[in-house]
């Protein structure tokens, strides 16, 4: 039986794929903070009819990653796949946000994925097998306002990926690692979040359900594929990011209002501690939230809307060239 951990997933999108995979037989480890919801979620995940390990563990603390694996592996046989989703967050503007509250983001946000993705490779790379999934963000592609701290270790998984990926091609690794690029999703996250702005957060829309996250991972291990960019607006952000950044920039400085609520209280959130609240997927979203379990896009599909554009071009200059040679004729008499 294959064995999937799942980090942040006492909640919102990491108990969304946890369930997924323990709907589909596998054996599930869930790694989170609070013990209280994480007894939640296991019990959630266990309806499924298949082993779950739930254990609660910091993953800013990379030797409590790695005593992690090592349970999983010892308890569950193996480890088959890794998804490195937990996260954290500090709404605020950036000069707002104290060093050690960019310290804290980066280790819970992009450090965690590191020491994930190295406990799962100890595994791993025994076997010559496995999927590591990191789950990062369309704000790791074009950046966001009052999210500075969130943005910049989203954009480091990136870095370390594609530099890690490049060894494991190196060494003819059959580990594959997969970079999933989500959009706004109707999570708990924003009321635990820490908040600076005096205002409630508000997600734009569109507004996807975390189910369609998971359906994306869960695909990232069936099918691993290089990136994979979930949602109309993940694909909107990286098209203008590449094409037209200064646009995109002034778009973003105009959402600021609209990305906040009514006023509010500031809110240490869960920066540094847990917060109560039940192990539940969704957020508050209601009617606002897309329900699609299938938007989303591989970069194998990209590929091939490249490759069908690029014949398109060639297809299109061809039949000028022939219609220029064939009226050249004319125009000199």
């Amino acid at each position: 039986m294959k064995t999937v951990v799942v980090t942040g997933a006492s909640a919102g999108i990491g108990l969304a794929i946890a369930e997924r995979f323990a709907s589909a037989g596998w054996q599930v480890a869930v790694l989170a903070r609070d013990e209280a919801r994480l007894t939640q979620a296991t019990a959630m995940l266990e309806r499924h009819g298949g082993r779950v390990l739930g254990l609660p563990v910091d993953v800013a603390d990379a030797s409590a990653v790695n005593a992690a694996a090592d349970r999983v592996a010892t308890e569950l046989g193996g480890i088959d796949a890794w998804v490195n989703n937990a996260m954290s967050t500090v709404v605020a503007r950036a000069h707002e946000i104290t060093p050690d509250e960019y310290a804290r983001v980066t280790a819970t946000t992009y450090l965690s994925q590191v020491h994930g993705t190295l406990a799962a490779l100890r595994y791993m790379r025994e076997r010559n097998r496995g999927a590591i999934v990191q789950v990062s963000s369309g704000l790791a592609i074009r950046a966001a306002p009052l999210q500075a701290a969130y943005c910049g270790a989203k954009a480091a998984v990136g870095g370390f990926t594609d530099s890690l990926r490049a060894e494991l091609i190196a060494d003819r690794s059959a580990v594959t690692l997969t970079v999933v690029y989500l959009p706004a999703v109707d999570t708990p996250q924003p009321g635990w979040a820490r908040n600076r702005t005096g205002r409630e957060q508000v997600l734009p829309d569109p507004l996807f359900d975390p189910r369609l996250c998971a359906e994306a991972v869960f695909s990232a291990v069936e099918d691993p594929q290089r990136e994979i960019w979930v949602g109309r607006s993940t694909v909107m952000m990286a098209i203008a990011q590449v094409a037209v950044p200064a646009y995109a920039d002034r778009k973003a400085a105009e959402m600021i209002d609209s990305m906040q609520g009514a006023p509010m209280p500031a809110r240490d959130g869960n920066l540094d501690a847990t917060v109560r609240g039940p192990a539940r997927i969704d957020g508050e979203g209601g009617s606002r939230t897309i329900r699609s379990r299938h938007e989303f896009l591989t970069s194998r599909q990209l590929d091939l809307i490249k490759a069908g554009a690029v014949g398109g071009l060639l297809v299109a200059g061809a039949a000028a060239r022939s219609v220029l040679r064939r009226a050249l004729p004319d125009l000199r008499r």
